[in-house]
C-alpha cells in the first residue's frame, strides 16, 4: 500500500451512495445492501468489461492487477469506474499463488484482510455447506425416515485450505450398541470451499429469494428407491439461509488509487465457474459508467463459463473483454519460443471474438521482458488486426493503464450493439454441450466418457436434470485437459472421467481428466512466508 486508504465514507460518496444502503465493517470497508438492486436512484445502466488472460503460468499473468489498473485508468479518464472481482481463497494464499487482491499500486485494499478471513464471507460459505453435511449424518444416524442410500449420498465436506490429506476420508458412525447405523464407516470426502456447491450457488444468486430456493433444490443422494433426495428434504434451507444471510451482501473496498471495488464470492475457474457474484456486478452496473469484471484464468475457463452459463442465467450482458498477455506465458506456451509461442494467443482471440465479443488484447508488462519481445508482440497484435495496449499498472497505477483505458472505451464506443452467441443451445442434450465446448473452444476432436460419466450422467438425465447447463472442470495450464500440452494442441479427445450434480447452482460439473477438487500444498508454500509484525500487522502476503 502506497499511501493513505480514503475512508469508506469517501468511497461511498464517490457512488453517491446514502448511508442507509451500506453498512460499515470497518473504516475503510462495508456491505452493501441488496435494497440496491431495486432502487430506482441508481440506474446508470453500466458497460460489463470482462477481463480475461491466455493460458496462464503457475504464479498467473497478472490479469488481477490488470483489472485493477483498468479500472484506475478508467477513472482517471473521467469515467465513473469499478472494478468486481472474486475473493481470494485461503488455499492459495498459503499454497502456490499466494494472495489474489492484485499488486503493485493495482490493488484492491486492504489486501492483506481481504486475502485473509475477508468478512467472513467464506467461512459462513464453509459453515453452511458443513451443516448440511452434519444433517445428513445426523438424520442417518437417527433413523434414516427418508431411507436415504448411505452408498449413494454425494454431498461431501469442505474447507477452505489446500489439503490433499482429505480428498478421501471415512465418515465414521458412532453406534454405542450392536445395530449397525445406516452411513456408518462411509467413505466420503473434502472438497475446498472455492469448488462448494454452496460457493457457486452464492455467487449465481439474484437475491435471497432465489438463494434461498437455490438452497432447497441441492440434490444430496438419492434414496433406495433411486429417487434424488434434496436439502429442503432434510429442512436445511433455513439454518443454511441464517448462515449465508451477510455473506450475501457484496463487500466494497477500494483500489491502492481510492477506485471503488466489490470484491464478492470466490469460485475457481478450473472446478467452478470462476466469476464474482451476479448481485455486486449488478449493483455495479447501476453504479458505474464501467464495471471491470475478472473471469478466473483463460478464455477456455473462466470467460466459457460466463459466456455460457453466468450470462444466459443472470441476464447480463457483457460490452467488451480484455485479453490480458504476457511475455513469459507466450514463451512458455511455444516452450521457450516467444514466436511459437503467439498460437497460443491467436486461439484465445479467437475464443473470446467467437462469442460475437470485441477484445482488446492487453500486454501485461514485466520488469524482465525485452523491448524486442514487446515488440514482437506488437507486430503480431496488428498483423492480426487485435486493438491491443501495454499495461504497467503494477509499476505506475492508472498512469500505466491510461492507455488500456482509452482504447477500451473506443472500441466500446466502436460496437454499440453487439449481437453475442453461445457455444452450445439450452436444450442440447449434455454430451452434445460438452462436445461443442470441446470442439469449438479447446480444440479437441471430441469427447470420450468414462464408465462412470455415463452412469451418473443416465441418472441426471432421469431426474430431469439432463439439459442444464455445463460447467467442465480443466486444467488451467492447457487448452487440453493435459498441463503439459502447451500451445494450441490439435489432434486430441477430451476425456470425461465423472459428471457430478449442481443442481442449486443450476448446471451439471463436468470433470475432466485428472483433475481433483482440493487442491495440495506445495513442497515448499507461500505460507513459510507470512507471518505478523511487531505491530500486529500481517506480513509476506
Amino acid at each position: 500500500m502506497t499511501r493513505e486508504l480514503l475512508s469508506i465514507e469517501a468511497i461511498a460518496a464517490k457512488l453517491n451512495l446514502p448511508g442507509d444502503l451500506y453498512e460499515t465493517r470497518s473504516p475503510v470497508s462495508a456491505k452493501l445492501r441488496l435494497e440496491l438492486l431495486n432502487d430506482t436512484r441508481f440506474n446508470r445502466d453500466g458497460k460489463l468489461i470482462l477481463v480475461t488472460a491466455t493460458t496462464p503460468t503457475i504464479s498467473g499473468e497478472g490479469k488481477t492487477v490488470t483489472s485493477i489498473g483498468l479500472a484506475q485508468g478508467l477513472e482517471a479518464i473521467g469515467k465513473r469506474a469499478i472494478v468486481s472481482s472474486r475473493e481470494p481463497s485461503l488455499g492459495p494464499v498459503f499454497g502456490m499463488k499466494g494472495g489474489a487482491a492484485g499488486g503493485g499500486r493495482a490493488q484492491a485494499e486492504p489486501a492483506a484482510k481481504i486475502n485473509l478471513h475477508f468478512h467472513g464471507d467464506f467461512h459462513a460459505i464453509t459453515s453452511a455447506h458443513n451443516l448440511l453435511a452434519a444433517l445428513i449424518d445426523s438424520h442417518m444416524f437417527h433413523g434414516n425416515e427418508l431411507d436415504l442410500d448411505p452408498d449413494a449420498i454425494t454431498w461431501p465436506r469442505t474447507l477452505d485450505m489446500n489439503d490433499r490429506a482429505l480428498r478421501n476420508i471415512i465418515v465414521s458412525g458412532t453406534a454405542a450398541d450392536k445395530r449397525q447405523r445406516d452411513g456408518s464407516n462411509r467413505p466420503s470426502w473434502f472438497l475446498i470451499t472455492a469448488a462448494s456447491e454452496i460457493m457457486a450457488i452464492l455467487a449465481l444468486a439474484s437475491d435471497r429469494e432465489d438463494l434461498r430456493a437455490r438452497l432447497a433444490r441441492i440434490v444430496i443422494g438419492q434414496n433406495r428407491k433411486g429417487e434424488p433426495v434434496c436439502a429442503a428434504d432434510l429442512q436445511a434451507t433455513g439454518p443454511m439461509m441464517a448462515l449465508l444471510s451477510e455473506a450475501l451482501l457484496p463487500n466494497l473496498v477500494q483500489t491502492t488509487e481510492g477506485t471503488p471495488a466489490t470484491v464478492h464470492c470466490g469460485p475457481f475457474a478450473n472446478i467452478a465457474h470462476g466469476t464474482s457474484s451476479v448481485v455486486s456486478q449488478r449493483i455495479g452496473m447501476q453504479l458505474a459508467d464501467y464495471v471491470v469484471n475478472e473471469t478466473g484464468f483463460a478464455s477456455d475457463l473462466g470467460f466459457q463459463k460466463y459466456m455460457d452459463l453466468v450470462s444466459p442465467l443472470s441476464g447480463i450482458k457483457p460490452a467488451a473483454a480484455v485479453l490480458v498477455t504476457t511475455v513469459q506465458s507466450l514463451k512458455q506456451q511455444g516452450e521457450g519460443d516467444l514466436e511459437r509461442g503467439f498460437q497460443n494467443l491467436e486461439k484465445h482471440i479467437s475464443i473470446v471474438q467467437g462469442y460475437g465479443m470485441p477484445v482488446v488484447v492487453a500486454i501485461n508488462r514485466f520488469p524482465h521482458d525485452t523491448e524486442a519481445d514487446l515488440e514482437s508482440l506488437h507486430v503480431f497484435c496488428e498483423a492480426h488486426g487485435a486493438t491491443f495496449a501495454l499495461s504497467e499498472a503494477f509499476a505506475k497505477g492508472a498512469e500505466g493503464a491510461v492507455d488500456l483505458a482509452r482504447k477500451v472505451v473506443e472500441v466500446i464506443d466502436a460496437h454499440p450493439r453487439i449481437n453475442l452467441t453461445t457455444t452450445y443451445e439450452t436444450n442440447d442434450p449434455a454430451v452434445e454441450k460438452i462436445t461443442k465446448v470441446a470442439q469449438k473452444i479447446y480444440g479437441a476432436d471430441g469427447i470420450v466418457l468414462s464408465d462412470r460419466a455415463k452412469e451418473n450422467l443416465a441418472r441426471f438425465t432421469r431426474w430431469g436434470f439432463g439439459e442444464l447447463p455445463i460447467c467442465i472442470a480443466k486444467t488451467q495450464y492447457s487448452l487440453s485437459d493435459d498441463p503439459k500440452r502447451p500451445g494450441a494442441p490439435r489432434g486430441w479427445e477430451l476425456h470425461v472421467t465423472d459428471i457430478a450434480l449442481s443442481a442449486g447452482a443450476g448446471f451439471l460439473v463436468v470433470i475432466s481428466g485428472a483433475m481433483v477438487l482440493m487442491p495440495g500444498l506445495p513442497k515448499t508454500s507461500r505460507a513459510l512466508d507470512i507471518d505478523v509484525d511487531e505491530n500486529g500487522e500481517i506480513i509476506g502476503i
